[in-house]
């Protein structure tokens, strides 16, 4: 069955909705959204949900505390733990929005170097790269660093990654039974456009990548001209090693140069993934990310405005906050109250800057002035739904 109509016979089947959890924000307790929950077999944080809930009516997603992802997408960082050797600590993201990939390679470089680690996370198109900024900043790791630049950008570092992620965009066909217009958009040409594109992106940035260093290359597609053609092709014109897929997880196939993982087969949406080890010789890295503009880099605390430090809003997210302010665990509805950025009223709390807390995680900042509080959450990101 070609890829088309495979992609064609999963149109109607159910989908699931899974998330995977932030090791580093633990919440007081277990988290509502697992109940009745399975383990993802390839994802040691991933899960299978029961049932889909209002996401956007959880505090611990706003908090950081967990990821919406497709499970099958989560099989791209189990191909990058088995990278993971010593001194691998330089990792980009190549198309890195929204963010399920670079977040779930952010815990797991965490888990294994400590703070010993530098991810960069790029998305060319600006509109894509402000969804990945929020989403890292909710995740709240002060080692990634947010670009969006063209992928030859990357290419004039040199050799300065150990390894590059690259989910590129594709025709799209693992996501015909999620998404109607992935069905009305696909044509022959568009698959052929993909491919080339999917070629220029990795040519463009192959500089970057030092010899011996790894490609984890992904689709959402089951096309071979996009899959196992192109990392065939990157190996041979590139100059590459590929490493021959092994130890399939049960319902995920092999191909010839990857995985590939069908909707019905296993509970997620159609992924493909394989890795390529660079053989050729890299330029010596001149890596100046500065010249590349990032719209993250670090965390700041906060600045100074007279005799005051006005902490910064995604302060309260990050991994790295000390917790020098006062906190205040809040209750569901008035968490909610928080995410939609309602002027809240906290009577027990010190005045000044307090930093509130659901189930232990922190949320966010509000300015206590007594008979009410500035909310510091940033407007693009406050709940629209109506609360009533």
């Amino acid at each position: 069955m070609d890829g088309h109509a495979l992609a064609l016979s999963t149109v109607g089947m159910p989908a699931g909705v899974s998330v995977r959890l932030n090791p580093f924000k633990p919440a007081d307790r277990p988290l509502p959204v697992l109940e009745g929950a399975r383990p993802v077999p390839w994802s040691p944080q991933g899960y299978v949900l029961a049932q889909r809930p209002v996401f956007t009516l959880d505090p611990l997603l706003h908090a950081g505390a967990y990821y919406v992802q497709d499970s099958s997408a989560m099989f791209v960082g189990a191909l990058l733990r088995r990278c993971l050797e010593p001194g691998t600590v330089r990792v980009l993201d190549l198309c890195a929005a929204p963010g399920g990939k670079t977040t779930d390679a952010a815990a797991s470089l965490r888990e294994r170097f400590g703070d010993r680690f530098l991810l960069v996370a790029n998305e060319v198109m600006r509109p894509r790269a402000a969804a990945l900024a929020d989403n890292l900043a909710r995740w709240g790791d002060p080692n990634v660093v947010l670009t969006s630049v063209d992928p030859q950008a990357f290419g004039r570092l040199g050799g300065f990654f150990d390894i590059v992620i690259a989910d590129v965009p594709c025709s799209g066909e693992g996501m015909f039974r999620k998404d109607p217009r992935a069905v009305a958009e696909w044509t022959p040409e568009l698959v052929t456009l993909c491919a080339a594109r999917q070629r220029r992106i990795l040519a463009d940035a192959w500089p970057c990548l030092r010899e011996g260093g790894m490609l984890v290359y992904s689709t959402c597609t089951f096309e071979e001209a996009e899959n196992d053609a192109n990392l065939a092709w990157a190996a041979e014109t590139l100059g590459g090693e590929i490493l021959p897929p092994c130890d399939a997880p049960e319902g995920v196939r092999t191909t010839r140069c990857g995985y590939l993982l069908v909707p019905g087969e296993v509970p997620g949406e159609g992924q493909w993934a394989g890795l390529l080890r660079k053989t050729a010789a890299a330029p010596a890295p001149e890596a100046d990310l500065a010249a590349l503009r990032p719209r993250r880099f670090g965390e700041r605390k906060g600045e100074r405005k007279g005799d005051a430090w006005v902490p910064d809003a995604d302060w309260a997210l990050s991994l790295a906050y000390d917790h020098a302010f006062p906190e205040a665990e809040v209750d569901l509805e008035t968490a909610l109250h928080f995410l939609h950025r309602d002027t809240l009223v906290l009577p027990d709390a010190p005045p000044g800057y307090v930093a509130l807390t659901y189930l232990g995680v922190p949320l966010g900042f509000v300015k206590n002035l007594g008979k009410r509080c500035n909310n510091l959450l940033p407007a693009g990101r406050r709940i629209r739904m109506d609360l009533d």
